[in-house]
């Protein structure tokens, strides 16, 4: 398969997914280090368990980091895979962009509401919500790819008799 020149939109949109890769890659490594820094998870379990004890609340954050990691990797996967097809100018990469942004969102989402059986959002909130930062830059991303697609082909239609 031959590649072209990135067309204007897949390379304004470029920075946008190389900023969501960063960013994927910064909360993955968060998520790793959390347990020798902030406690995050930690408290956060045993916030919602307190009958737990540490070796429960240290597996219980070793669960969540494997998921956290999982997720990250896939979500780096995605991003890798949206660049390598905008920079490559191939066609469809405004519909390979949305349905991973739509991925993402949901996968966050799922992070951010689903309940414990304590009765508790089950991640910790402050992580759940760094799980859905990166899905700003593939908003704007998404966003630049259908908008200047959809100039650049409102001009050529203007063009034609």
């Amino acid at each position: 398969m031959s590649t072209s020149p990135p067309r204007p939109s897949q390379r304004a949109a470029l920075p946008a997914l190389w900023l969501g890769l960063v960013l994927t890659i910064a909360v993955g490594a968060y998520a790793a280090l959390d347990n020798m820094t902030t406690h995050v998870l930690a408290d956060h379990i045993r916030a919602t368990y307190p009958a737990v004890g540490e070796p429960g609340v240290q597996a219980g954050v070793t669960t969540y980091v494997a998921i956290l990691l999982t997720v990250g990797g896939l979500g780096a996967l995605g991003w890798l895979a949206t660049i390598w097809v905008a920079h490559g100018g191939r066609r469809g990469t405004h519909w390979v962009a949305t349905g991973l942004l739509g991925a993402a969102v949901a996968v966050a989402v799922v992070g951010l509401t689903t309940l414990d059986t304590s009765g508790e959002v089950g991640l910790a909130p402050l992580m759940g919500w760094l799980v859905l930062l990166p899905c700003v830059p593939g908003l704007v991303a998404v966003v630049m790819l259908w908008a200047r697609r959809r100039t650049a082909s409102t001009r050529g239609s203007a063009n034609t008799p």
